[in-house]
């Protein structure tokens, strides 16, 4: 993930073409209908052919965009866009200190959305078992990309022991605090608790009050 010209930053990247655009179109037509359809129904009752209907597309598009229903509520997109991020930050930053720019930015744009649909997207992601498990399974991909950016970084084996424990406890301490904002009713500051959860892994445990 590097510094001069983030790819998190549209202002740094050259105007999207019509084809582009209209791709981003009907993707946010397709969560911004299941968003919807869920609110009012519940996730297991929404199918694939309501979430076509109201976003009027074709069922065969929502598939085009997105293979199966559970993807269309996780954002997994924007991982690779977040490792490359971190794969451009100057080389002589410390990797916790890259990391810690990387989060920082890609709340400040999650931020940009609508609160009720981050709580919900979080809520389906902690209660409902086939959005959960797609998320795990998702996890492994982002794991070999985080990796890769790591390993580039350190000069480490991407497939070694080390970088694959660091890499995985940084994306399985981030999708804790997911589930622990979700199951405290979405109380305190999601910045203050990804800040948090970077303290541990830097750090380790807190020593005991003595």
């Amino acid at each position: 993930m590097t510094a001069a010209h983030s790819p998190l930053s549209p202002a740094d990247r050259p105007p999207l073409g019509l084809r582009e655009r209209k791709k981003i179109k009907t993707r946010e037509a397709i969560r911004t209908a299941t968003y919807a359809l869920v609110r009012e129904q519940g996730y297991d009752a929404t199918t694939i052919e309501q979430i076509a209907e109201r976003a009027e597309v074709s069922p065969s598009t929502v598939f085009r965009y997105f293979p199966t229903k559970e993807d269309i509520v996780l954002t997994d997109e924007y991982d690779p866009l977040m490792v490359e991020e971190l794969r451009n930050r100057p080389a002589d930053e410390s990797v916790m200190d890259s990391l810690r720019h990387v989060m920082r930015r890609a709340l400040s744009m999650s931020s940009k959305e609508d609160p009720e649909v981050l709580r919900l997207r979080t809520h389906l992601q902690v209660q409902v078992p086939a959005v959960r498990s797609r998320m795990f399974e998702s996890m492994s991909e982002t794991g070999r990309l985080l990796r890769g950016a790591l390993a580039e970084r350190s000069g480490l084996d991407p497939d070694g022991l080390v970088i694959r424990v660091y890499a995985m406890s940084l994306i399985g301490g981030l999708m804790e605090v997911s589930m622990y904002w979700a199951e405290n009713n979405f109380e305190g500051d999601l910045c203050d608790l990804v800040e948090q959860a970077l303290d541990v892994l830097e750090h380790g445990l807190p020593q005991e009050n003595r």
